[in-house]
């Protein structure tokens, strides 16, 4: 029998939220919309980064436009935010493909009650955040399902798809089914008008201008002694379970004094089971910024952590492991040389890459050692890393983004942020 639903938490969230919309709720014209009421807003975001970029544009959100009625998926900054959250998907958040065909069953009963629930409480807007695989494929359904109805809820996508590093024919679907695209990497508003000129997209500047304005750090020649070796496992229980073991070998053969931060209790209580050397590291849960700022050198694996490595100016080591057969297909359709954000942006290695069988102790431990000991190594990449900062715009990108999604909903036919 097929699941439909992944757990009884979720389905009181859902209860909750649908019996929050009331009998009486219908969708309302944005063009002759008060606007002192509330405007609906359907937020979906399906990772730890997606939760606090969703609580960013929120509240650069109400700050322009006043009282705003938020519900959808998500994690607990965005329910502390107010968010009605229905589901918290960062609970359930995997990596790959064969991961996710191993959890479908899971994941489509929460697809299939957030469906339900965007038809039952007809948002003005649905703002999808990254989160790919789960959030196009939400937004066909919905447009198929909404297709000779009278409610058309405008599509915003906020934080683009990485097409141009696979799958770059689902750019069609982009142009069909989203009305507006923000994108926080300036290379992609070119790559969409090359491939989709019809799709509206705004470069809006990254969300670490806001978040880390006016850093001030150490120069280059200036380590900790011992120097402070920062681990970064990544914020999945998978990603933990495949890399710490080999991080922990790596710190081991270092003169370094390790740091590792978890976004949460839970997953540092999984790092102490699994290597229990991590209990007599400097055990952070949160504070990643802090960490960074002590940081000499970083074994992190690779995801958006990397370009906070990169704009910490902090030398880091990237790796990453993943099933074999995710491994394999992403040899076959990955279209770029790198993995790590900062040598997307740069176009080359600035930060030492390992994957699969060659993340190994010895590999990480020889280039964080490099660094480590090479001043000159430490300055050339100092000088690098500025360069890669100055590419992500300036501070702003939250109120950008939000001034763009109200002119679109306001009806203008052109904007600019």
């Amino acid at each position: 029998m097929r699941a439909r639903t992944a757990n009884a938490e979720s389905q009181r969230r859902i209860r909750q939220a649908s019996a929050r919309c009331g009998a009486g709720n219908h969708a309302t014209n944005s063009r002759t919309r008060n606007r002192m009421s509330a405007r609906r807003i359907m937020f979906m975001a399906g990772e730890t980064s997606g939760d606090m970029l969703a609580v960013e544009l929120l509240e650069a959100l109400r700050a322009e436009g006043g009282e705003v009625e938020a519900f959808g998926a998500g994690g607990p900054n965005m329910e502390t935010a107010g968010v009605d959250l229905a589901i918290d998907l960062t609970e359930h958040a995997v990596v790959g493909i064969w991961e996710a065909i191993r959890n479908y069953g899971k994941f489509k009963g929460f697809f299939d009650q957030l469906l339900d629930l965007a038809f039952e409480r007809k948002p003005e807007a649905i703002i999808c955040i990254d989160n790919p695989g789960f959030n196009l494929r939400f937004v066909r359904a919905l447009r198929q399902r909404a297709a000779g109805t009278d409610w058309r809820p405008r599509i915003i996508y906020y934080i683009s798809p990485q097409l141009w590093a696979w799958h770059s024919s689902r750019v069609h679907q982009i142009a069909r089914d989203v009305d507006l695209l923000l994108s926080i990497f300036p290379f992609e508003k070119e790559w969409y008008a090359k491939r989709a000129p019809g799709l509206p997209v705004e470069f809006v500047g990254h969300p670490l201008c806001d978040r880390y304005p006016d850093l001030e750090f150490r120069e280059p020649d200036e380590l900790h002694d011992p120097p402070r070796l920062l681990i970064l496992p990544g914020s999945r229980a998978k990603e933990i379970s495949r890399h710490l073991p080999t991080m922990a070998a790596a710190a081991r053969k270092l003169n370094a004094e390790p740091m590792i931060v978890f976004p949460n209790e839970s997953l540092a209580a999984q790092a102490r089971l699994l290597t229990p050397a991590v209990a007599d590291w400097d055990l952070r849960i949160g504070g990643l910024h802090e960490a960074l700022a002590e940081a000499d050198v970083a074994i992190a694996s690779s995801g958006t952590v990397t370009l906070e490595c990169a704009w910490f100016r902090v030398p880091t080591v990237v790796l990453y492991k993943t099933s074999w057969i995710t491994y394999l297909l992403g040899r076959l359709f990955v279209k770029i040389k790198h993995i790590a954000m900062p040598n997307v942006l740069a176009e080359r290695e600035v930060f030492p890459e390992f994957i699969q069988r060659a993340a190994t102790a010895k590999n990480l431990a020889r280039e964080a050692s490099h660094f480590m000991d090479d001043p000159a190594r430490r300055k050339t990449l100092r000088t690098d890393l500025n360069q890669i900062a100055q590419t992500l715009g300036q501070k702003g990108a939250a109120p950008r983004a939000a001034k763009a999604v109200l002119r679109l909903l306001e009806g203008a036919q052109h904007f600019r942020v």
